[in-house]
């Protein structure tokens, strides 16, 4: 299909226009700080950063920037790692419209395409969602400055908040700028990385196998045999993309007797646990997040129907690998279900939290509270991964491995898939923006508030501009006749 451009650069003058008469424009009502050229930074220009900014401009909190690594409209991962046909979540969901309906798929689908088209969709196909985030970027005027990368962070002072030195690199030129506030925006490896287990990366060299997340030249595994560990949504998507491009074989790996049939974790799907996660207790928060992990998320049914349509595809159940070699060229693997030969392996095993991992935190990631650092589970309910993502305040921001110390991290608002402990589901993802992103941008505005608590003081104790001039009821003014003492005027006034 062909998307209507005039129809939908029409929505795009209705948003304005909404905006306008909502008188939702603004304005900037955060004092100017000497030596700080932003009060906010935002790091990332996805769905969720875009979201973030537009936010901030309708709070009032102007003075932001918003940048990317990647060329201009190729933010995120939907025309890059991402493989899967149609999203996973359904049409309905609200995203980063932030309650402009005018913003929302819905109405961009039908602007673009026509209203039956959007009642026949079923999920939305993931390059239209890519094409919807293009245009929400131009729909709400955010600016984004691409091809800019942080490489570090610098606190301008480690002992009191007072902004960070930001170290840049644009098309390989370096520069430095200042902050105030931080939003790292950088998605699902944005507190860690992939995690490829042992059994791979401790036993082949890297050009015999790739994670899901990584930029796979799929052509090149034409007529090859791979096997791909895991059985995830992500697993069955890249090992469809693989037969679909040619291969001649793929064996795919579950460790578990069964696919897992039930995702525990869309329970955390409710307005109410959107909203209020947070604030349950650390022992209720991580025995949830336990029960849900325990097993990967399950594949979505015409996910693994993708795959399983192909008759060179193969499944293999309560088959854990044991151990994987190279054997000159190809990797023989042993599994739970026997030896099996490949010319090339993928590991669909997800992310691991790893702030280490990261250069921009090098600096001070060590300082950084994670929730092994804050809570202890009972014995028998421990789990490593989990311990490892950030122990996060409500609003999103790190805070210190030990209370009191480092200061500065309040001031660093993580807004990545790590908030996943702290926060319910996926940070990051569609279903967490209605909720997540109103509740980061009010934490950021209450703590620039508080940090100028003088100047607006001073502002508000010297508001003197008058409604009244005077001139509009001078002519009403009673007077007592001047020839008369006040203590004889008997006039009533009128």
């Amino acid at each position: 299909m062909t998307i209507d451009t005039a129809a939908v650069d029409a929505l795009a003058a209705d948003v304005t226009r909404a905006l306008d008469r909502l008188g939702d424009d603004g304005g900037n009502w955060v004092p100017p700080s000497p030596g700080i050229d932003h009060d906010v930074a935002v790091v990332g220009a996805g769905q969720s950063g875009l979201a973030v900014a537009f936010a901030l401009r309708r709070a009032g909190i102007a003075n932001f920037t918003v940048i990317d690594a990647t060329e201009e409209g190729r933010e995120g991962v939907w025309e890059s790692t991402a493989r899967m046909q149609t999203l996973r979540s359904v049409k309905t969901l609200p995203g980063p419209e932030l309650g402009l309906p005018g913003l929302t798929f819905r109405s961009w689908y039908e602007a673009a395409f026509g209203a039956d088209a959007y009642a026949a969709v079923g999920r939305i196909p993931r390059t239209v969602w890519a094409d919807y985030v293009r245009w929400y970027r131009r729909a709400t005027g955010i600016a984004v400055r691409n091809r800019t990368r942080l490489t570090r962070i610098e606190p301008l002072d480690a002992t009191a908040p007072r902004g960070f030195r930001l170290r840049l690199e644009r098309d390989g030129e370096a520069r430095t700028e200042t902050a105030r506030k931080l939003v790292l925006a950088t998605g699902m490896d944005g507190s860690g990385g992939p995690f490829v287990p042992p059994v791979i990366a401790d036993s082949l060299p890297r050009s015999l196998y790739a994670h899901t997340d990584d930029p796979i030249d799929f052509a090149a595994l034409g007529g090859k045999v791979i096997g791909v560990l895991g059985a995830a949504s992500s697993a069955f998507d890249t090992a469809a993309t693989a037969l679909e491009q040619g291969a001649a074989a793929v064996h795919l790996f579950c460790r578990n007797a069964d696919l897992t049939r039930v995702t525990t974790v869309k329970g955390l799907s409710y307005a109410g646990a959107l909203d209020h996660f947070h604030e349950l207790p650390d022992a209720d928060r991580w025995s949830l997040m336990r029960r849900f992990f325990a097993n990967a998320p399950g594949p979505m049914p015409d996910t693994v129907r993708r795959a399983t349509r192909f008759p060179n595809f193969h499944l293999h159940l309560a088959a854990g690998w044991t151990a994987a070699r190279d054997a000159g060229g190809t990797v023989e693997v042993e599994a739970a279900d026997g030896r099996h030969s490949f010319d090339f392996v993928i590991a669909g095993t997800g992310y691991r939290a790893d702030l280490a991992r990261h250069p921009e935190l090098a600096g001070f990631a060590d300082a950084i509270a994670l929730w092994r650092d804050r809570y202890a589970p009972p014995p028998g309910e421990e789990d490593a991964g989990l311990a490892a993502n950030p122990y996060l305040g409500p609003g999103f921001e790190f805070v210190g491995k030990v209370p009191g110390t480092a200061p500065f991290l309040k001031d660093i608002h993580n807004f990545t898939y790590g908030g996943v402990v702290s926060h319910g589901r996926a940070v990051g993802e569609i279903a967490s923006l209605k909720h997540g992103v109103p509740r980061l941008v009010s934490a950021i505005g209450r703590d620039l508030w508080l940090a100028d608590r003088a100047a607006h003081l001073k502002r508000l104790s010297s508001f003197d501009t008058p409604d009244l001039t005077g001139e509009e009821y001078v002519h009403a003014l009673w007077r007592p006749p001047v020839d008369s003492p006040p203590f004889r005027n008997t006039e009533t006034p009128t």
